[in-house]
């Protein structure tokens, strides 16, 4: 969900619904990720320092240090991320293979948490993993085979909770539902929030 200098999908809020077209490329892609995307392995950093930038997943490609975490597949209506068994550099030639859809209608990336640059970003926690864990429901029961885990910062902060919603995450959510659609936006959580308190 990323979107704007920093990381995060504010961006579905505004997106008024149309068809997903999505799903042909996505489910050509997933059947087969391995020949379709191709390419140095990524050496995913498994390192333990407090000092390491953790990875945002919900980030944009254009994002310095980005990778491709998984392939959107589902439908418009309830849309759900396949993660790759290992996430792949973003290239030119990765890109393309989106033919005539946005990137981030098939793909969704990881990259270096933008901090401060982020409009979720509050200089400790990343809120827009805060708002998916407090607003949306989990969509599985038990922890995606995820590879990012160990340096995610979703992770990091909200652990289980975050991984149990995060295949729900896509960029591109044409029909978000109310739910997400608040947990997205920062000023529709602010908005819900007070009215919650009144």
């Amino acid at each position: 969900m990323a979107g704007g200098n920093g990381a995060g999908d504010a961006s579905i809020a505004r997106r008024s619904p149309r068809r997903w077209q999505g799903t042909e490329n996505s489910s050509r892609i997933a059947s087969n990720p391995s020949s379709q995307i191709s390419g140095a392995r990524i050496a995913m950093s498994h390192t333990s320092s407090m000092d390491a930038v953790p990875l945002c997943p919900s980030a944009q490609p254009e994002m310095k240090g980005s990778i491709i975490l998984g392939v959107v597949g589902g439908s418009a209506e309830e849309p759900r991320l396949g993660f790759l068994s290992q996430p792949q550099p973003v290239t030119e030639q990765v890109l393309a293979l989106a033919e005539g859809v946005k990137p981030t209608e098939i793909f969704r990336f990881a990259a270096p948490c933008a901090g401060t640059s982020c409009v979720h970003f509050d200089g400790k926690d990343c809120r827009l993993a805060s708002r998916i864990v407090k607003l949306v429901p989990p969509v599985v029961d038990m922890l995606p085979s995820c590879r990012i885990r160990p340096e995610c910062r979703w992770w990091q902060q909200e652990g289980k909770a975050a991984c149990l919603r995060c295949p729900l995450v896509v960029t591109e959510n044409y029909q978000p539902s109310a739910e997400l659609r608040s947990a997205a936006t920062p000023q529709l959580f602010a908005t819900a929030s007070m009215k919650m308190e009144v």
